[in-house]
């Protein structure tokens, strides 16, 4: 195994987490490293992006490895997390703090452009967008335009994130597939080019760009190749379409749970987009039918009411094993009836209805509210699984992967397909590596089935 040449860095840029990896030839890690860093405030006193922190200690990872005998860096790419712009004028220069995309619009932009362009519910729809203010980037264009005009007239370039990590060191402009394609309200999913609006406004993106091919560049009088940077929600399924040429859903959990389905390319339905499904796209610029549910933060503040009642830590009630006798008696015996979430998810995600005193014990109680969860994942699922793509397997990666009670739950609602979990570390930081390794296939998911009840 070659542990020194031909090596690829990556910066996987979290909200919270930022990643340095060192792949090797082999898409091995050879290092890693995480970095957390406070957020400062803009200018109107919202915590933001500390992007100065964030370029210095990027810079001076890539020196580091650029100047180490131990290693010699073939190729650098960049992942970060969506929703996010930076400006820049005619000199390079950034012009605005990197805005949260968790700030406050207070504007009424949006609902002035959805009546310009046929209704929130055809541009939602033609743009594959729930409407998500700040949360859909071209939004934060026009809050930019109406509230600093002054600002916005110098803007000469417009970058999302990850083409703006690429531009510190290439110094071209570029626009790619992923970044476009994520709920930013930016890209036409009829025509499969940008929206109208974008020149009836004169705003202007470049034409999205191969992010499979890099840029040589000279870094610290080294040469080296620069990837143009890819969304993290798009990173995350590439090992996987690299990996297998079986139809799949990735169901990819955590705070949010993100099922993608990169076999469906229908258009989304109004139907859909008013149960919180959207629209990736993978880096052949392919779309990618997706859904959401806001799993962990549900299974969070649940477990803590669950803690108040039965006088246990919220730890303790996590680690509830698997008991398959009684996960089968109580699945068996209701199917799909619920008990929690009978009425849906309430707004602040609480179910307050559910008396525990019905269950015998917390066991009973925190298998009940799984199976519960695993349905509402379930039916988030079937909404992106149109029947004519032939999904053969699901693959669930991220936290809820470790819960035993909720993967025996999917494989066995889902007994017609072959359920995996996926233990490959850095999936997102692997699929960076790989776009710019396209020739590279032979790629372990460490998949281990998973047998219904």
């Amino acid at each position: 195994m070659n542990n020194k040449s031909g090596l690829t860095l990556i910066f996987d840029i979290g909200k919270t987490n930022k990643k340095v990896l060192l792949f090797n030839d082999k898409m091995k890690v050879l290092y890693q490293e995480e970095k957390n860093f406070n957020e400062i405030e803009d200018n109107d006193g919202f915590a933001c992006e500390d992007i100065e922190m964030l370029i210095q200690w990027i810079k001076q990872k890539i020196v580091y490895f650029l100047k180490s005998n131990k290693y010699e860096i073939e190729k650098i790419n960049f992942t970060t997390y969506g929703a996010t712009l930076v400006y820049l004028d005619k000199e390079g220069n950034r012009l605005t703090p990197v805005y949260n995309y968790l700030k406050p619009l207070n504007s009424n932009v949006d609902i002035k452009l959805y009546e310009k362009y046929g209704g929130k519910d055809e541009f939602s729809r033609k743009t594959a967008s729930p409407t998500l203010q700040m949360l859909n980037s071209g939004i934060q264009i026009l809050k930019l335009k109406e509230s600093n005009p002054e600002v916005f007239s110098k803007v000469h370039s417009i970058l999302h994130f990850p083409q703006y990590l690429s531009y510190l060191f290439t110094k071209q402009i570029h626009s790619e597939a992923t970044s476009i394609g994520c709920h930013t309200g930016l890209w036409d999913f009829d025509s499969m080019k940008y929206h109208n609006w974008l020149n009836d406004e004169k705003i202007s993106f470049p034409e999205s760009s191969d992010l499979t091919l890099p840029i040589e560049t000279v870094i610290n009088n080294t040469k080296v190749n620069v990837g143009i940077g890819i969304h993290d929600s798009s990173a995350s399924l590439v090992p996987y379409l690299k990996a297998t040429d079986k139809n799949f859903v990735l169901v990819s959990t955590g705070t949010w749970c993100v099922n993608m389905n990169p076999f469906n390319h229908t258009k989304l339905t109004k139907h859909e987009l008013l149960k919180d499904c959207l629209n990736y796209m993978t880096y052949e610029q392919k779309t990618v039918k997706s859904s959401r549910v806001f799993l962990g933060h549900i299974h969070d503040e649940n477990v803590k009411q669950m803690a108040k009642h039965y006088n246990k830590t919220f730890d303790t009630i996590i680690a509830t094993a698997l008991d398959e006798s009684l996960l089968k008696n109580l699945y068996v015996s209701r199917k799909e009836i619920k008990v929690f979430f009978k009425k849906g998810i309430p707004d602040d995600y609480i179910d307050t209805s559910v008396n525990y005193n019905d269950f015998s014990d917390l066991r009973y109680a925190y298998h009940q509210f799984i199976i519960d969860l695993a349905i509402i994942i379930a039916d988030s699922i079937n909404l992106i699984i149109s029947g004519k793509e032939n999904i053969e397997q699901l693959y669930i990666t991220g936290g809820f992967a470790r819960n035993n009670i909720f993967i025996k739950m999917l494989a066995s609602i889902f007994e017609n397909k072959s359920v995996f979990i996926s233990e490959v570390d850095n999936a997102t930081s692997l699929g960076v590596a790989l776009v710019i390794n396209k020739n590279y296939s032979n790629i372990d998911l460490s998949l281990v089935h998973i047998k219904s009840l």
